[in-house]
């Protein structure tokens, strides 16, 4: 079963800005309690869109650097990009509809 890829600042450029295929990140935190209910809608969309998308995670806390670079100031947030461009964002935790309908728009 693939996982998300946990991203750091030192890894971001690497993973999402140079990937070929679009890639979903989710900014979270441990401490968030909207985060972990949209947890495992993240860690599903990891392996239903294996090979199609790259499915992300960063922790806010850990890697302020990017968090600030792309304006995070609430959590949940997800970007998706595309071509090394945010291209969609959601903010808030959503039902997984709204996220698989944004995420397949740009696969």
């Amino acid at each position: 079963m693939a996982q998300p890829i946990h991203l750091a600042d030192a890894t971001f450029e690497q993973e999402v800005l140079k990937s070929d295929l679009p890639v979903l990140i989710d900014f979270w935190a441990a401490w968030c309690g909207p985060c972990r209910m949209i947890a495992p809608v993240i860690d599903e969309l990891a392996n239903d869109y294996d090979g199609k998308a790259k499915i992300c995670k960063l922790d806010v806390d850990n890697n302020q650097q990017t968090a600030m670079q792309f304006g995070i100031r609430s959590i949940p947030t997800i970007l998706i990009f595309k071509g090394g461009e945010v291209v969609d964002t959601i903010v808030g935790a959503v039902p997984k509809e709204q996220i698989l309908n944004k995420l397949k728009s740009h696969i």
